[in-house]
């Protein structure tokens, strides 16, 4: 078996120099907007309302996902995929998400996405979707796109104010194109995935994620479940369900039942920092009872991840974050929350890079001395290491450490460092007023710095 390295030169590179299979098999859409892209790193782009009413695998086969597939295939780099780029020019050893986006995917699957003609209509493997916006949170890092808790906030408040930067944007208004059809109103792009689903869509996917806002609060999410309980055994789709598990106790208790009528279900979960920080960055969420739901979702059966957004005030709280995951797994098992940590890039002032040298230089040394710890490799055997890392997680954290090292911008086109402080501060000074929270309070080894931003 190949090491992820070997992969990309063996596997991918072979084919092209940018190939990634995710753009062929792999959506992500907003069916509350209509808008799609082929994974988190490219912005989204918008769906023909009126060509999904005739052919619903427009929802995914857009003309601007064709032509980044013939960039692919003639060893282009599409420009919405600079994130893979960036991780890339950082020297040749570097291993960017294009490999793990493919490596799900069999050969044969990436060989005949590569041999297609880029204008073909090609049926999904993998899905992830939004049926709205509806969410409890309103963490700080999130904007009204995503959560009606966020709406609230700016229909309450009004638009932040002073900001400069590239996210100002996220927090000046509610966002209305991303939720375009009222609570109960008959949604064109909902009506299409539930064609395409119930044609053949059921049949090539071998897992469909659903996110939000918080899926749970979604009608259509237990629609969906209907139709497994009434169609069982017609589809091998694996359901996945990101959740903030923080939704009310009867919608949690649904969420462990229906696991007994879908082939697969997998829960996951957003968290990164510990306790009062994490109540203060992921407004609406009571740590304690997120961890209980954790733990009574995994006791169900229930496979458990943990998606770690690494922003700049999580640095503080990360390392001891991931060891109260590691001590949970020696309770419950080497698979108790497997973690991902997905750099924060938009917005900008709210990425690690942000934070002054000291906080990055501890985080350094706190994640290499996480990094000590036995990794268990699923080849190796190490099954008798249940409170330890698995070796995906070891090399998302070391991609971290390096990222904190060596990259000092978010991305290209992000501003300058001290236009970047500017919204920090302006930012977190509106939302303590609006959301009763005391930034110095919570952070004080950071008041020093944040008094002279």
């Amino acid at each position: 078996m190949f090491n992820d390295l070997e992969y990309k030169q063996k596997t991918l590179d072979t084919k092209s120099s940018s190939f990634c299979g995710a753009k062929w098999y792999n959506a992500t859409i907003w069916l509350g907007s209509g808008m799609t892209t082929s994974c988190h790193h490219p912005l989204p782009h918008k769906i023909d309302e009126n060509l999904v009413k005739s052919n619903p695998k427009l929802l995914h086969n857009t003309p601007e996902k064709k032509e980044q597939r013939r960039q692919m295939q003639c060893g282009e780099r599409p420009k919405g995929c600079e994130y893979c780029w960036k991780i890339e020019d950082m020297g040749k050893n570097y291993i960017s998400d294009r490999v793990y986006k493919s490596k799900i995917y069999t050969n044969k699957e990436l060989e005949d996405a590569f041999r297609t003609d880029y204008m073909a209509d090609i049926n999904l493997r993998t899905l992830e979707i939004a049926f709205d916006r509806t969410c409890n949170f309103a963490c700080s890092y999130c904007n009204p796109a995503f959560s009606t808790t966020w709406v609230k906030d700016i229909k309450s408040n009004g638009p932040y104010q002073e900001l400069i930067s590239d996210g100002r944007n996220h927090f000046t208004h509610v966002h209305d194109s991303n939720q375009l059809f009222k609570f109960g109103e008959h949604n064109p792009y909902v009506e299409a995935f539930f064609k395409w689903w119930e044609s053949d869509l059921h049949k090539t996917l071998t897992e469909l994620r659903i996110t939000g806002g918080e899926p749970t609060m979604s009608p259509e999410l237990w629609r969906l479940v209907d139709w497994f309980e009434k169609n069982a055994n017609k589809s091998k789709c694996g359901l996945a369900i990101n959740s903030n598990l923080g939704a009310k106790d009867e919608l949690i208790d649904k969420l462990v039942q229906a696991s007994s009528l879908l082939p697969k279900l997998d829960v996951y979960t957003s968290n990164e920092s510990m306790l009062e920080h994490s109540n203060y960055i992921r407004d609406g969420i009571e740590y304690k009872k997120w961890y209980d739901n954790l733990i009574k979702v995994h006791k169900a059966g229930i496979q458990t991840h943990i998606m770690c957004t690494i922003n700049g005030l999580c640095l503080l709280s990360l390392p001891d974050f991931i060891y109260s995951v590691l001590q949970m797994r020696t309770l419950y098992g080497p698979n108790f929350g497997n973690m991902s940590f997905n750099i924060l890039r938009f917005p900008s002032f709210q990425s690690p890079l942000v934070m002054p040298t000291k906080v990055k230089t501890k985080a350094i040394e706190l994640l290499q001395f996480v990094l000590k710890y036995p990794v268990r490799n699923h080849t190796r055997g190490l099954t008798e290491y249940e409170g330890t890392l698995h070796d995906w997680e070891r090399d998302q954290i070391a991609r971290l450490i390096e990222y904190l090292r060596s990259v000092e911008k978010p991305h290209s086109e992000s501003f300058d460092m001290p236009k970047l402080h500017n919204d920090f501060k302006k930012f977190y000074q509106q939302y303590d007023i609006r959301r009763n929270k005391n930034f110095v309070k919570t952070f004080p080894e950071l008041e020093e710095w944040y008094e002279l931003l």
